[in-house]
């Protein structure tokens, strides 16, 4: 009998047609001798719809008439198991549409992979692939991320943390006295390059704030690296064991890797010969040039930051080579990476459908773990007569 798989993208998130297209690359990549695709929709208002329309790219040109062809669906428990139902439900007839196995959320940025959806697969106790809510979360936050990393001895840039309620004027002076000139403005929660700028002087700061300031309420500010050289990495694994990739060097056409750069230049979501091919077609060089040593060095922070953040699954980490003082920082982790990094798996010899084969066999070992645990007790409190009357915010 076949793994029943919902694959959920989409969101509430700036990245929302990204999340389309890396869903659809792995919806037809996922062993199909294996397992059965359930593709689950997500609007940009937060509703659940499912349908065989969803699995072709070119529907998504007219979203109403697309969503017009499926059905309007919610999670549900059901018998311990969570249920796919129609909603609203017909009168007459069976409404369940499907009972998956494992999700698989295949979403990008704010709203989606950061937690919210994990918390909420998490709830209704339906296993899925990828990061957990904390790692996740923790991940999101860059400020938060480079804080947990430091105390692992991670090296990363040291930066400010600001909200949109703190003056341009204290913001550009504080800045000005912790880092100088040139920064990086971007917005702490943030990813694919949106909302984020390089700027040289004080009147560049301020416009690149009301970019950043735009897409996120707390924006962070940290130096920037003139002489660059960006390496990402990917890893997969979990607490038991993790291993990196090859490693690749994105090519920036502007001063920073940009959104266009990504999705319009035939990037994440850009179009190459009239088909989507995501972040597989960014322009890079794989395996990248550097020394042998520093490969060795990415990879190994690579590996010790997945493990410190409490990763599972697949994540890509992007570092910073600072050529000029021979120094490497690592600069993000994406938790849910664009195409989800398949490219920097094949040149090792792992196909795209091998890969997805593991990443749900790892979220099916964390489910029966997490099976094992204790969560309750076999005691009726209000049986026993507690209530009210008893010891005041006493818990045991």
């Amino acid at each position: 009998m076949k793994i029943q798989v919902a694959v959920l993208f989409g969101g509430k998130s700036v990245e929302h047609e990204i999340s389309v297209i890396s869903a659809l690359q792995a919806m037809n990549s996922i062993p199909v001798e294996k397992y059965d695709i359930i593709p689950v929709y997500i609007t940009k208002s937060g509703e659940f719809y499912t349908g065989a329309p969803l699995r072709e790219i070119n529907r998504y040109r007219d979203i109403p008439a697309l969503l017009g062809d499926c059905v309007k669906v919610a999670f549900v428990p059901q018998n311990g198991r969570t249920a796919i139902v129609r909603t609203p439900g017909k009168k007459f007839g069976n409404n369940t549409v499907a009972i998956p196995d494992v999700a698989f959320p295949i979403v990008h940025g704010t709203n989606v992979e950061d937690g919210n959806l994990q918390g909420f697969l998490g709830t209704l106790g339906l296993p899925y692939v990828g990061c957990d809510v904390l790692s996740s979360a923790v991940g999101m936050d860059k400020y938060v991320m480079k804080s947990v990393l430091a105390a692992e001895g991670i090296p990363v840039l040291p930066a400010l943390r600001f909200r949109a309620s703190v003056s341009m004027e204290e913001i550009a002076g504080k800045a000005e006295a912790a880092i100088g000139y040139p920064l990086i403005v971007k917005p702490v929660n943030l990813g694919s390059s949106v909302g984020i700028s390089k700027v040289s002087d004080r009147e560049e700061l301020f416009t690149a704030l009301d970019l950043a300031f735009t897409f996120a309420d707390v924006v962070l500010l940290e130096r920037a690296v003139v002489k660059l050289k960006e390496i990402n990495c990917s890893v997969v694994g979990d607490e038991d064991g993790a291993e990196a990739s090859v490693l690749e060097e994105p090519v920036a056409q502007d001063k920073i890797l940009s959104y266009k750069d990504k999705y319009m230049d035939g990037g994440k979501g850009g179009k190459t010969g009239g088909k989507s091919s995501g972040m597989a077609s960014l322009k890079r060089k794989i395996p990248a040039e550097i020394p042998d040593s520093v490969a060795a060095e990415v990879k190994d922070l690579a590996v010790k930051a997945f493990l410190a953040m409490g990763c599972s699954g697949l994540v890509r980490i992007d570092f910073m080579l600072d050529m000029a003082e021979d120094k490497v920082y690592l600069n993000e982790i994406n938790t849910i990476p664009g195409s989800l990094a398949f490219y920097l798996w094949e040149p090792a010899g792992v196909k795209y459908p091998v890969l997805l084969d593991r990443l749900l066999s790892l979220a099916v070992k964390r489910a029966r773990k997490q099976s094992e645990l204790t969560y309750s007790f076999d005691t009726n409190v209000f049986a026993m007569g507690g209530g009210f009357g008893g010891a005041k915010g006493a818990k045991n």
